[in-house]
């Protein structure tokens, strides 16, 4: 996605449509938490004059990403919205805005926007819908996930059997009664 300006004023009193695809793996050595990235489409367009060239674009793709709670992989589609206005030096620069660019070379090139737009689209917490059989443990030594109702019947259980430990002198008093009188 680089063009030089003269490519670009060969569209300066047309529409200059875009469809692209552009491959972004190499996100995945630049933020660890991308485990894979599909091909980007790159749609839109952009309007060229003179000094000024304004892309409005929508990127789209989607990335696996780990799970917040069970490092999982969650497949995380995005689509980005975005209008890039590049100025030619000594272009009339009367925006300033994040989105604002002077062209310095000869050359207008998206694709380090085009990356820093997807690394901005990762989210700081994704949960997996359902991690299943495939997320955390179940359950492991000494341990086990339960439900809600088998932690209700456990706890019943231990109510039941458990004797306050200022009693169990007399439990064993009422014990040695019994064998007494039967």
């Amino acid at each position: 996605m680089k063009w030089t300006v003269q490519q670009l004023h060969r569209f300066q009193h047309k529409e200059m449509a875009i469809d692209e695809t552009v491959d972004v793996s190499d996100l995945k050595q630049i933020d660890t938490l991308i485990r894979d990235i599909s091909l980007v489409r790159v749609q839109g367009k952009a309007d060229v004059g003179s000094t000024k060239f304004t892309f409005h674009l929508t990127l789209s793709g989607t990335m696996v990403l780990p799970c917040s709670r069970t490092l999982v992989d969650v497949t995380h589609p995005f689509s980005i919205k975005t209008t890039e206005t590049f100025f030619v030096d000594g272009g009339d620069v009367a925006e300033t805005d994040k989105d604002t660019h002077i062209v310095t070379g000869n050359t207008v090139d998206l694709n380090p926007i085009i990356r820093e737009l997807i690394l901005l689209e990762i989210p700081l917490q994704l949960i997996a819908d359902n991690p299943g059989a495939d997320g955390a443990p179940q359950h492991g030594e000494g341990w086990d996930v339960l439900t809600e109702e088998q932690w209700e019947k456990t706890l019943e259980e231990r109510a039941a059997n458990k004797v306050d430990p200022r009693l169990a002198g007399l439990a064993k008093f009422f014990d040695g009664t019994k064998e007494t009188d039967g």
